[in-house]
């Protein structure tokens, strides 16, 4: 039996959370009494809480963030109700702002900001029936005083799920809707031990680094020095940074442009390219280098973008949302994340609530509703829309084809028709199998836009049957005679959509 439990509820299983492991990492002598437990939000809470109380733990410190906070609730209402002396210590991004948008009120304590440190000084509180108040605001503690979790990744980890790592903490900029822009400033780990501990995670036989640093090529020193620790080693493996869309010197090209295919991810938060709409939320626009980047990025090198879209911007219209669209997939093929603006705690976005009319969801994810430029209708056409992308052009399953949507046209436009044509068609945008979703965008193609059937079966058998043992699809079964396709295997790894 162990005193103190460290659990969370990732978004999926081959997540693993490093924050967990941090203050595991960081708990002392009390490291022997204390044991990691990780779950999904697909997990039912009633078993999650049964599994945690069967260790008949007198702490439980839980992991809060957007995606499992209402399930966490449930958790701390069983748990309580179950053994009411368990003491329950909260933290995490959403539990160190205020206001709480979702009950959190039967929690003993919550450690606001940085608790590596501070929830080890609480626990030893707790231990020893010491007096503590309930919330525990933290100023960042220096760098170097934190032990380094990377050691207790356990083998399955290091088998079946990301392994997230970091170089810094902060972010230098102010964007209005980001919780990293409530940090005073970037801090970087000591480079050297940190690569050692790299070294470490390899030898044991990780390949799949993703890196949650919010500004990765900020200090171009620290960027290449990881780049080169990749570099020199054999494929494959796979690396994830977070960059900026404008800060790519001739040296950090040049590294990027030596990773094979397949080994390096690079995701880059556009959000907006409209300069008025980016200056309204205190975000730097530097158009040119960043279009100058992006087709660097795209023509030559082997790297995965995967570029970020933001709807409901305040100000942002449908028709300026479209045009960064446009413009997005002119520069690029990658991947083109669409998601929609969350107002969350703490964010300076709330400044422009009545001015621009935001309306925001108070449920998780905290979605905005309504702008005084989109209609709630709007919003809910673009989160189909969103859905459908990914479905067919992120996926990878669809590269060729998808293309024929929009080869008359713009890409916005032509989408967006689709996208309610196929919605027509479904009354949903979840549960719908890949030979649905191809029959559908087969029909659409032919029958709606009016292209050849016999180029647009051409175009999808090139895609759908690219990877070996996949059966063609019974509406491609008769263009599919003397059609020659070069096949491959699936990707291993985590990479599978850059194929």
């Amino acid at each position: 039996m162990k005193k103190i439990l460290l659990t969370t509820l990732n978004s999926r299983f081959t997540h693993t959370s490093i924050a967990l492991r941090y203050l595991y990492a960081n708990l002392k002598e009390l490291q022997d009494n204390t044991m990691i437990l990780e779950f999904s939000i697909n997990d039912a809470v009633q078993s999650i809480a049964e599994k945690l109380l069967a260790h008949k733990p007198e702490i439980i410190g839980i992991g809060v963030y957007i995606w499992n906070v209402s399930y966490v609730s449930e958790l701390i209402h069983v748990i309580k109700k179950v053994s009411p002396n368990t003491k329950i210590i909260l933290g995490g991004p959403e539990v160190s702002h205020e206001p709480f948008r979702v009950n959190l009120d039967d929690a003993d304590f919550i450690i606001q900001g940085e608790g590596d440190i501070a929830f080890y000084e609480l626990c030893v509180a707790i231990l020893s029936d010491s007096e503590s108040q309930r919330v525990i605001k933290m100023s960042m503690p220096s760098l170097k005083n934190i032990a380094l979790p990377y050691r207790f990744y356990t083998d399955d980890d290091i088998q079946n799920r990301y392994i997230y790592v970091e170089a810094s903490r902060g972010c230098p900029f102010e964007c209005e809707f980001c919780l990293s822009s409530m940090d005073e400033k970037v801090r970087a780990f000591d480079l050297d031990v940190l690569l050692e501990e790299f070294e470490l995670l390899w030898q044991r036989g990780a390949r799949n680094f993703k890196f949650i640093d919010r500004t990765f090529n900020l200090n171009i020193k620290t960027a290449n020095r990881l780049l080169d620790f990749f570099l020199a080693k054999e494929a494959p493996y796979f690396a994830h940074f977070e960059v900026v869309p404008d800060h790519f010197p001739d040296s950090l090209k040049a590294k990027i442009s030596q990773f094979p295919e397949g080994a390096l991810q690079l995701e880059i938060g556009i959000q907006t390219l409209n300069a008025d709409i980016a200056a309204n939320i205190s975000r730097p626009l530097k158009l040119n280098k960043i279009k100058e980047n992006i087709r660097f990025l795209q023509e030559q090198t082997n790297a995965h973008m995967h570029l970020d879209l933001i709807v409901g911007l305040p100000g942002e219209t449908m028709e300026s949302f479209g045009a960064n669209l446009d413009e997005l997939v002119r520069l690029s093929h990658s991947e083109i994340q669409i998601g929609i603006l969350k107002k969350l705690s703490g964010t300076y976005i709330n400044r422009h609530d009545i001015e621009c009319g935001m309306i925001y969801s108070d449920i998780p994810p905290y979605d905005v509703l309504q702008t005084s430029t989109l209609s709630f209708a709007d919003i809910q056409i673009m989160k189909r829309f969103s859905r459908f992308w990914d479905l067919t052009y992120n996926s990878g399953n669809f590269k060729r084809s998808v293309m024929l949507i929009w080869q008359d046209g713009s890409v916005f436009k032509n989408f967006y028709d689709f996208s309610a044509w196929i919605y027509s068609q479904t009354d949903s945008t979840w549960q719908i199998s890949l030979q649905r979703l191809g029959e559908l965008l087969f029909t659409y193609l032919c029958e709606i836009k009016g292209i050849n059937s016999e180029f647009v079966a051409k175009n999808m058998l090139q895609d759908l049957m690219k990877l070996k043992g996949r059966a063609t699809p019974h509406y491609l079964k008769k263009y599919a005679d003397n059609l020659s396709i070069k096949n491959k295997q699936g990707t291993s790894g985590f990479n599978k959509r850059q194929q």
